[in-house]
């Protein structure tokens, strides 16, 4: 596997961003962590978004606070990105976790994933998070070994209003 580091979306990262979108809108799947999904801002202005959402003060007062990364390679090229949010409200303590995670489709199956969230959960001990609810869907196989493989806890299953099963992983971090 390549050497993959998780880092601040920037300027830089534009062509690569525009890149990866493009190819997770051909596929038609679902666009994980929701904060990279531009809702068709041009990348400065989403850019700006994300920076928004790092402090309570600029965050908007739906949401909490977060942090959005983009793990690259070597080259640049972005692989996949992660959000973590630094606390939980109630909808993400029943259903959204402290973290959201996703791999660009022609990354997926080559560890990745299992890295990315290793890294993330480095940066919530940095934010003083001592348990990470981490969650995905339970037809969602990959991203339940990844939470597993970082040492995931199942906790329970939550049904939502539409059926869908979300499954709810703790990991304890200290």
């Amino acid at each position: 596997m390549d050497n993959v580091y998780l880092v601040l979306p920037s300027k830089e990262h534009e062509q690569s961003y525009i890149n990866m979108m493009t190819e997770w809108e051909n596929t038609g799947e679902h666009i994980y962590p929701g904060a990279i999904r531009s809702n068709e801002m041009n990348y400065s202005d989403w850019l700006n978004k994300v920076k928004s959402y790092n402090h309570k003060e600029t965050c908007p007062s739906h949401l909490v606070p977060s942090d959005t990364y983009f793990l690259i390679n070597d080259n640049g090229k972005i692989l996949g990105a992660i959000s973590i949010r630094h606390y939980l409200n109630e909808n993400l303590l029943s259903t959204g976790g402290h973290i959201g995670y996703g791999i660009r489709p022609t990354e997926r199956r080559k560890g990745h994933a299992k890295a990315m969230l290793k890294m993330a959960l480095e940066k919530c001990i940095q934010l003083d998070i001592k348990k990470a609810l981490i969650t995905c869907d339970k037809t969602n196989i990959a991203s339940a070994k990844t939470i597993l493989a970082n040492g995931g806890i199942l906790e329970n299953e939550v049904v939502e209003d539409n059926g869908n099963v979300v499954q709810r992983y703790w990991i304890t971090l200290r």
